[in-house]
């Protein structure tokens, strides 16, 4: 009897497990529109956990993992806009829309919307964004695009630039989430 009551524990267990997912190496790309030149950034660190039991998700980046094509935007981003040794994490905590109905255990694509609070620069906004996940033979997917404006976050541009680099900043977030 014994036996067989940690054979259902292990199970419950297991199940349960196995609706989280994770992944240490998600991507994030911010994009500002600007008239002089391209400003765009990469992060490939960025941490996530996604319980799909009941839909709650989390990310975190460290600031200064952005890398931009130039050293001196990645020095001006650091410093003068995400003022990264002071504010050294960006982070999301929220949850998905319909959560139970995502049948991410089968393959195919599903489209909803996640919801939550981005902090950034210390700032604490929230924001809804549509998120798409496929699920195939390799794992789960997920891909998200969102604008967040810099003024939002009290990220302030410096005045010499404020005419040719932009307020919004596109961001896409893509993820391969593997079973936790």
């Amino acid at each position: 009897m014994l036996r067989w009551m940690f054979f259902v524990m292990m199970l419950v267990s297991i199940s349960a497990n196995a609706q989280k997912f994770y992944s240490k190496n998600a991507v994030i790309r911010i994009n500002s529109p600007s008239k002089v030149e391209k400003i765009e950034g990469q992060s490939s660190t960025a941490t996530t956990v996604v319980d799909l039991a009941s839909g709650k998700i989390e990310f975190a980046v460290l600031s200064n993992s952005f890398v931009f094509e130039k050293a001196l935007m990645q020095e001006h981003f650091n410093e003068n806009y995400l003022e990264s040794t002071k504010f050294p994490k960006c982070t999301f905590k929220g949850s998905l829309d319909n959560a139970a109905s995502l049948k991410l255990s089968s393959p195919g694509t599903y489209k909803t919307t996640v919801r939550g609070d981005l902090t950034m620069h210390g700032v604490t906004q929230s924001i809804s964004a549509p998120v798409e996940f496929l699920v195939d033979d390799k794992g789960i997917h997920a891909n998200c695009m969102f604008k967040v404006k810099c003024s939002d976050y009290q990220i302030e541009i410096p005045s010499v630039v404020k005419n040719t680099v932009s307020n919004d900043v596109d961001v896409k977030v893509k993820v391969e989430y593997k079973a936790l």
